[in-house]
């Protein structure tokens, strides 16, 4: 069986993912044509889509006849890329907020942060098994879930996910490689380095987007396990959660809600690297290889950022690196080790582009399923316009990075759950039986009003804010938990969400009829 990420071996099988798209389907006129004004435009774009291994496919469905063979080291390609997507310097700062922003245990951090990992990752593979399935981009497979106009609400909030994602890894990229410098190298330098490398990856698309991810793992893996030799010994795993039993339990929610949020926030792009895999891919090996892919992972990374943090609780060199920052307390960990540990702090902090890479490229996506006037702009310049404004407001946020990633992430739970929730009733309830038209991607005539799916969404998201636990705001639910509040917005929006949907989806195709 030919390998699905090589594209030099079977002429038009083996190369889908850089081939250019001459004759999109009808439904698919929005994406057919590319902006006429100017010829100069016109012969710049033709030449920048001519080069060989630029993908110049945007959204369009990707027809059976375009998909890859499958084989085994095409179900290990699953795996691998969402391990080195998220085995990063970004999800170590993540655990680090157990002991230090809510005062848990080593062990109670510990539980929170895997948990919340896996459960999360579970929704990521629950939507990576549509890629096979469907050929359709993850945003585009939500049309069949919240109608055509309604999912272009999840799209645009996924785009503020995914950019969001770039800034944060710029950030944190741009603080190790400072950090390694002992300042000589300042943040904005390391930005824009982690910024231009995620670039070129992801301008020429999927195809060296897989193999840049089914190798970075490596070096990313050899660093972190030098790292547990080097800091391990100064991990403090007898540090003990602090305020009464109500506050220890609100503060364990709230921390497994982050951790939650940080891995099911890559659910609104599981599809989009799957679609050139044929649809008689296993659902099961997808899903699996997707959540441990991820699980371990993020597991792996949140407990070094534990470790780390417990460690500041009673040395005092790692406090003062913490307060510079949280790439400065990753550096501190290789002190000892001389240039060698230099040198894996920049692996540390070049791995962040294996996270940003997918995010961009998910991004550019999204920019063109929201509106027929984006849709018809090529997804390399897309890519560059998405490059551009996270990496500018990285650089305008790189001394609060953590109050941005402790509410960024929190926000990001709160309506991916919502999502996810409305898509498996309306899968496992409403379309059990007559299943999906993917051919229909286009065509708002076929797919669902939306209206049902809408309302669960909105009621959800009321659900959520009577109840978050943020810097900027308390609910007045969430306030009447512990001492310090806890956030409850995921928790009581899904519940909301999952009660409402299914009587008034019930009610629309009564009605409407789809």
């Amino acid at each position: 069986m030919a390998d699905p990420m090589r594209d030099e071996e079977k002429g038009p099988r083996a190369t889908p993912a850089v081939e250019s798209v001459s004759s999109p389907s009808e439904a698919g006129k929005e994406m057919a044509s590319f902006p006429s004004s100017g010829n100069a435009w016109t012969r710049f774009n033709a030449r920048i889509q001519s080069i060989k291994f630029l993908e110049s496919r945007g959204i369009e469905r990707v027809p059976e006849s375009e998909r890859h063979d499958i084989s085994a080291s095409s179900y290990m390609q699953m795996a691998l890329l969402w391990f080195s997507t998220s085995i990063t310097a970004n999800n170590i700062a993540i655990g680090m907020y157990g002991p230090l922003d809510y005062s848990l245990s080593f062990v109670d951090s510990a539980l929170c942060a895997v948990f919340g990992a896996f459960l999360g990752a579970a929704g990521v593979a629950y939507m990576g098994t549509f890629g096979p399935q469907s050929g359709n981009r993850t945003m585009v497979v939500a049309r069949y879930f919240m109608g055509y106009y309604p999912s272009k609400i999840a799209c645009l909030l996924n785009i503020i996910i995914m950019l969001g994602y770039g800034m944060i890894d710029c950030l944190v990229g741009g603080q190790v490689l400072s950090a390694v410098a002992d300042g000589g190298l300042t943040v904005v330098v390391g930005i824009i380095i982690i910024a231009v490398i995620t670039w070129i990856v992801v301008v020429f698309g999927m195809a060296p987007f897989h193999v840049y991810e089914r190798w970075a793992w490596v070096p990313q893996l050899i660093a972190i396990f030098v790292l547990v030799g080097s800091a391990g010994p100064k991990f403090d795993t007898n540090i003990s959660s602090t305020g009464d039993t109500q506050t220890i339990n609100a503060n364990r929610l709230t921390f497994f809600s982050l951790c939650l949020s940080s891995s099911v926030a890559w659910a609104p792009a599981g599809a989009d690297f799957f679609v050139y895999f044929p649809p008689t891919t296993s659902k099961w090996k997808t899903f699996t290889l997707t959540f441990f892919g991820l699980g371990l992972a993020l597991s792996f990374a949140n407990l070094m950022g534990v470790g780390l943090a417990s460690g500041t609780l009673t040395n005092p060199s790692w406090a003062e690196a913490y307060d510079t920052s949280a790439g400065a307390l990753i550096i501190a960990g290789y002190d000892g080790l001389g240039g060698f540990g230099k040198f894996l702090g920049v692996i540390v902090a070049l791995g962040l582009i294996a996270n940003n890479i997918p995010g961009t490229y998910s991004a550019t996506l999204g920019f063109q399923i929201m509106g027929r006037h984006l849709g018809s702009l090529p997804r390399w310049f897309l890519s560059c316009v998405g490059v551009i404004i996270y990496t500018a407001c990285a650089l305008g946020g790189r001394n609060h990075l953590y109050d941005i990633f402790e509410n960024f992430l929190a926000l990001m739970g709160y309506w991916v759950t919502i999502y996810l929730t409305i898509a498996l009733e309306e899968h496992l309830i409403f379309r059990r039986t007559r299943g999906f038209d993917w051919d229909a991607w286009a065509d708002r005539s076929r797919l669902p009003l939306g209206l049902a799916a809408l309302a669960a969404f909105l009621i959800g998201w009321a659900g959520a804010i009577v109840c978050m636990d943020q810097i900027w705001y308390v609910g007045p639910i969430a306030r009447m938990v512990g001492s310090d509040g806890a956030d409850l917005g995921i928790w009581v929006g899904v519940s909301w969400a999952m009660l409402v949907f299914p009587p008034l989806r019930w009610l629309e195709l009564k009605k409407i009829g789809r």
